[in-house]
């Protein structure tokens, strides 16, 4: 909890701001940089915008609620204005259904993540030594009026951060379960020590899956920091596309070009490139995009141009948990989807969106069933985590 606000509340004024550009880089990043994922750093933000990844166009209109004291900016939320629900890994499909059932617009809604990027952390950002309760209490009533006056069905957070979920049920939010695929560093100091939490049969596959990649003739190199080129940056985005061409995700290609070039130089230090190289060539043959920063790793992209039984697994799940463990690593998200992540030791762990309505009825369908939604959900991750290849931890 921050300090007591020193100055009385007339100091302070409200901006919707439609660009991050807009915005004081060191003040945004003074309050971001708090939070444990890079996903809301300025760069990052901006980025997305000024590359034509998050625009109106694109049904992502970026409707920023900052708080000023005088010429200071001291509090922040990064909002949208969403057309659809594409991008986003919280499927209120069938709400949106619902909606237009009953005759109810549910676009545009008022959304706030950190575009197209499935992981736990959203929080209003807040300048350190002022009053957190007392500013979220008013960019929350800013939201309800700005919604009620423009007609939006609902605001809804997504990968709410837990240790702020609390004070905004408290403001007539409701919490709904979903779950993630994390890996968590139980101790380990090699990899060797990872592989045996398994059970026999999935670690001679793990092991099996490992040299196979070596047996076509691949090999890995990491890219982070200095290690990095314009080139790879520029890569990425040619895998990620192909990516998307191969598996007809042509609706998921949110980012642009210009979004992954962006990131040389500026971030470098949270960037790391997992790439396979042919031992008879320079140039990358596959790669997974990740992000760091602290003890967390963050899985985002990946893509090949010629197919390797198992390079997939080594490129998204074993050489990033091998640089986990050799870099202080404590927790890594690999993405969405879970299919094969279980398999791997990635158990599911829950996480929390948070919403609320302003059309009455739709209001009262989500007070009404939200409960048993909930129960079921955990029943999914209890049934997932039963059936996990994993060794009891042992306890001494």
């Amino acid at each position: 909890m921050g300090k007591t606000i020193n100055q009385p509340l007339t100091d302070y004024t409200l901006r919707w701001v439609n660009r991050m550009a807009d915005l004081p880089a060191a003040d945004w990043d003074s309050m971001a940089q708090s939070i444990k994922t890079p996903f809301f750093e300025w760069f990052w933000l901006n980025s997305m915008e000024v590359s034509g990844s998050t625009k109106a166009q694109t049904g992502w209109l970026p409707n920023h609620l900052t708080v000023w004291c005088k010429n200071k900016l001291v509090a922040a939320a990064p909002l949208y204005l969403k057309g659809h629900s594409r991008g986003e890994f919280v499927f209120d499909h069938q709400w949106a259904d619902l909606a237009d059932q009953l005759g109810i617009d549910y676009y545009p809604k008022l959304l706030g993540m950190s575009p197209f990027t499935p992981v736990e952390g959203y929080q209003f950002l807040i300048a350190a030594g002022e009053d957190e309760t007392a500013l979220t209490q008013v960019m929350v009533a800013a939201i309800d009026q700005f919604c009620v006056q423009n007609q939006i069905s609902g605001c809804h957070f997504l990968y709410a951060n837990p240790d702020w979920r609390a004070s905004m049920e408290k403001l007539g939010f409701q919490k709904w379960l979903h779950h993630s695929y994390i890996w968590k560093n139980e101790g380990y100091s090699s990899f060797d020590d990872y592989l045996a939490r398994f059970n026999a049969n999935q670690r001679r596959n793990i092991k099996r899956e490992r040299k196979s990649v070596a047996k076509a003739g691949l090999h890995f190199e990491v890219h982070t920091g200095n290690g990095l080129s314009d080139t790879l940056c520029n890569l990425v985005y040619d895998f990620y596309s192909d990516t998307c061409d191969k598996f007809g995700w042509w609706g998921s290609k949110y980012l642009t070009r210009k979004f992954f070039q962006q990131l040389y130089p500026e971030f470098c230090d949270r960037t790391v490139v997992f790439a396979a190289y042919s031992d008879d060539s320079n140039d990358p043959i596959g790669m997974s995009f990740c992000l760091t920063k602290g003890e967390k790793l963050y899985g985002r992209y990946w893509g090949a141009f010629e197919e390797y039984n198992h390079l997939h697994f080594n490129a998204c799940y074993y050489e990033p948990i091998d640089w986990a463990i050799a870099n202080g690593i404590k927790l890594f998200d690999p993405g969405a989807g879970g299919r094969h992540k279980k398999r791997r030791g990635f158990p599911a762990s829950p996480n929390h969106s948070l919403h609320k309505f302003y059309h009455p009825t739709l209001a009262q369908v989500l007070d009404n069933y939200i409960d048993r939604i909930n129960v079921a959900e955990q029943q999914e991750i209890d049934d997932i985590n039963a059936d996990l290849p994993l060794k009891p931890l042992r306890t001494e």
